[in-house]
């Protein structure tokens, strides 16, 4: 098992601030519905802790709370370009480090939690908006997947 010992401060501070970052590029991408957005987030993280167990290093990741610094990004456009390049350094961390399995457990979590977020508010009845779509697109390619 991969955990935090194998990364240095500052990787795992990436790896543990990517999945609430992006979920927040997500929310960020339209107006409205940030409430439920912002707790389908965190219900994201209180299912994968009851599914303990699939990952080791994913259950040490969603076993804290999500956090991210917010004051780091005080626009939505430097959340979206500075959360990007921070789900790069994860990926980065995690691909040198962790086994193969545990990075694709780590992709799913964080795009069936940015997927939740983008789903939880219909903006102009759609499920999923043309705007959260492209973040959830960009999400995916930054990760690798």
């Amino acid at each position: 098992m991969t955990g935090k010992s194998a990364f240095t401060e500052e990787e795992w501070r990436a790896v543990l601030e990517a999945p609430p970052l992006a979920g927040m590029i997500v929310l960020t991408a339209e107006h409205g519905g940030s409430i439920r957005e912002t707790f389908a987030l965190a219900k994201a993280y209180a299912e994968a802790q009851r599914q303990q167990g699939q990952s080791e290093l994913l259950d040490e990741i969603v076993s804290i709370k999500p956090q991210f610094e917010r004051k780091r990004y005080d626009t939505p456009e430097k959340l979206h370009h500075d959360g990007l390049q921070r789900l790069r350094d994860a990926a980065a961390a995690l691909e040198a480090k962790a086994t193969p399995e545990e990075v694709e457990s780590y992709r799913g979590f964080v795009l069936g939690l940015a997927r939740r977020v983008a789903e939880a508010h219909k903006e102009s009845g759609q499920q999923v908006s043309p705007a959260e779509q492209s973040a959830l697109d960009e999400i995916a390619a930054t990760l690798g997947s």
